[in-house]
């Protein structure tokens, strides 16, 4: 069995991609820029960590010289930034000068499928730039191409079924009519497993995708039809690809920088154009409405293994985790609760381990969402990304506009760290504690403003957070909240 070095480790791909690898038998060195924070909740055996940036030299000097493949899922999406290509050029430019030094024989690369390249949007060029920078290299490279990749919490599918989901009648722009050939995450973890180290790979690039090619208004018709929907939508040509962004951004779960990328992306054609790779590795992908039914068997089992939401919005160079852990003390404002347990520990445990999602806050959902359509409305994150799995939480999972960074379900111990746009940076955390035979819940909300806006803002919201807290305190407490 092979050891392989996989960047974008807790993306949508690379958990699901490891865990494949891993069941297979081989020896995983998994990329993780937040120190602190693993792909998986539990130790996997022959799953090792590298901890780190890749522009960061610690980084590079941590890559094993033994290993003999390398899968390369970084994608620069999460963020807004004034020139992608430059900075996902910089990026791989630090790949490649990290892993030359190793004994690797092989970089394997997903990117976006292209069918014209002098008409591609930013994400796409940027794509194309990097794997155009892999090939460049003494290093044998397999690139594989996807147009829309179909599986529970990847941002596409999850795009299409809020779209669908909510709006009878959609407003849509006039390139719903560009070609795309969907392909089910299950059908990519294949190829991407099975061109590992294969010689007829090697310096070689394939499309991949599913056996139906849609434009994107027949794609999200065919899901209300699956769906058993009456979905009406009339394009119009006044939709430009920001105003769609801001459209999507308010309707489904996808942050807005994800959906401007994505939006800007389907004004161009993306379908198979060579199925060479059935010459290598025939294979039989599964249709649309099948990849479909796989994605919410995995959503009503609760067995979704990653999604879009996987990646953090902490910023800067090698964050830890630790550094959010400790929540601080000085130069903060607090609201603090204590609040005795009307029943039991174990009860009061499960009523936090389902806070926000579908459960809400317990008291007061309406004003939770109005601050969530707030955050939406200046760029956040909001309430739309809802959570992984309804009772289970583990640490780096997202739930709304929070981020887990402790979950000690043992000693009923949650920390969340704020993803919403604020200010400062805000913490929630709850603890149980025994006093006296009794057990009480301790809640603590904490921000550190920066400047006298922060300071502003927190004053202006504590008539809020009187009654919002205090009920929310009383109800995961055991507590009848009227």
């Amino acid at each position: 069995m092979a050891k392989i070095f996989v960047t974008g480790a807790t993306g949508f791909v690379g958990k699901r991609l490891i865990l494949n690898l891993l069941n297979q038998g081989h020896q995983i060195y998994a990329l993780c820029r937040i120190k602190g924070i693993s792909v998986f909740a539990d130790k996997k055996p022959n799953l090792h960590y590298i901890w780190g940036d890749l522009r960061n030299p610690e980084t590079l000097a941590a890559i094993p010289q033994d290993i003999e493949a390398a899968y390369y899922l970084v994608h620069s999406m999460s963020e807004i930034v004034s020139n992608l290509a430059d900075a996902e050029s910089e990026v791989v430019k630090q790949f490649l000068k990290g892993v030359k030094h190793t004994q690797i024989k092989q970089i394997i690369y997903l990117g976006g499928m292209i069918n014209d390249e002098k008409k591609l949007s930013p994400h796409l060029r940027s794509r194309l730039l990097v794997e155009k920078a892999l090939k460049e290299s003494s290093i044998p490279v397999t690139v594989l191409r996807a147009s829309i990749i179909i599986g529970a919490g990847s941002a596409s599918f999850e795009i299409i079924r809020d779209l669908c989901e909510k709006l009878p009648v959609m407003i849509a722009p006039k390139w719903v009519y560009s070609l795309c050939q969907p392909i089910s995450i299950r059908d990519v973890l294949f190829y991407l497993s099975s061109v590992l180290l294969k010689k007829q790979c090697l310096n070689m690039t394939f499309d991949i995708g599913g056996p139906e090619v849609f434009t994107f208004k027949e794609l999200m018709l065919q899901y209300a039809k699956f769906r058993n929907f009456k979905r009406w939508i009339i394009d119009v040509p006044v939709l430009t690809p920001r105003l769609s962004s801001y459209w999507l951004v308010f309707i489904t779960s996808v942050r807005f920088s994800l959906c401007s990328y994505l939006v800007e992306s389907m004004k161009s054609n993306s379908v198979v154009q060579s199925k060479e790779i059935q010459k290598i590795i025939p294979h039989t992908c599964l249709t649309y409405t099948e990849a479909l039914q796989l994605a919410f068997q995995k959503i009503s089992q609760n067995e979704v293994v990653s999604s879009w939401m996987d990646s953090w919005e902490l910023q800067g160079e090698n964050p830890n985790i630790e550094d959010y852990i400790q929540v601080p003390l000085e130069g903060c404002l607090k609201d603090e609760k204590k609040v005795l347990i009307k029943d039991s520990k174990q009860a009061a445990i499960d009523r936090i381990w389902r806070i926000g999602g579908d459960t809400g806050y317990y008291a007061l959902n309406w004003a939770w969402y109005l601050r969530g359509l707030f955050d939406k409305m200046i760029g956040g994150v909001g309430l739309n990304r809802g959570r992984r799995h309804p009772s289970e939480i583990q640490t780096g999972d997202s739930i709304d506009f929070w981020r887990v960074i402790r979950a000690n379900k043992d000693e009923g111990d949650l920390i969340l760290f704020a993803g919403m746009k604020v200010p400062g940076e805000a913490w929630l955390e709850f603890r149980l504690k025994e006093e006296d035979g009794k057990w009480f819940l301790f809640q603590t909300a904490t921000f550190r403003p920066k400047g006298i806006f922060g300071r502003l803002y927190w004053y202006s919201m504590l008539p809020f957070h009187f009654f919002i807290f205090r009920k929310m305190a009383k109800a995961l407490a055991g507590g009848i909240i009227k």
